[in-house]
């Protein structure tokens, strides 16, 4: 998959299938002629609200610790800014934690 990315984005569950769902539409998750191919595993995240922050879990100046997924999708090069706009619009956070991969065909 020449020009591609692996797209990652951290959820709490309620929202899984919202921005899967959203990235999907976007023209996320195609491997070959499969689509919507993804990689889910469970874990915690943790953060802290700055000054003036609205937290979707908990309160600002607080340490949290909730449930999250990591995700993970593949993302044609020419489909990228879509993506991770549909993805930003159907996250539940301020500041969503995603990360973005180069792919290197070998």
């Amino acid at each position: 998959m020449e020009g591609s990315y692996k797209l990652v984005w951290f959820v709490p569950p309620a929202h899984l299938r919202s921005t899967r769902d959203a990235v999907f539409a976007a023209g996320a998750g195609w491997i070959g002629d499969y689509s919507r191919c993804s990689w889910v595993t469970l874990g915690e995240g943790t953060f802290r609200g700055g000054e003036g922050t609205s937290p979707s879990v908990g309160e600002a100046g607080r340490d949290e610790t909730v449930a999250e997924y990591r995700v993970e999708v593949v993302v044609p090069a020419g489909k990228l800014e879509a993506v991770v706009a549909a993805l930003r619009r159907a996250h539940p956070y301020e500041e969503p934690a995603y990360d973005l991969y180069a792919r290197v065909e070998a």
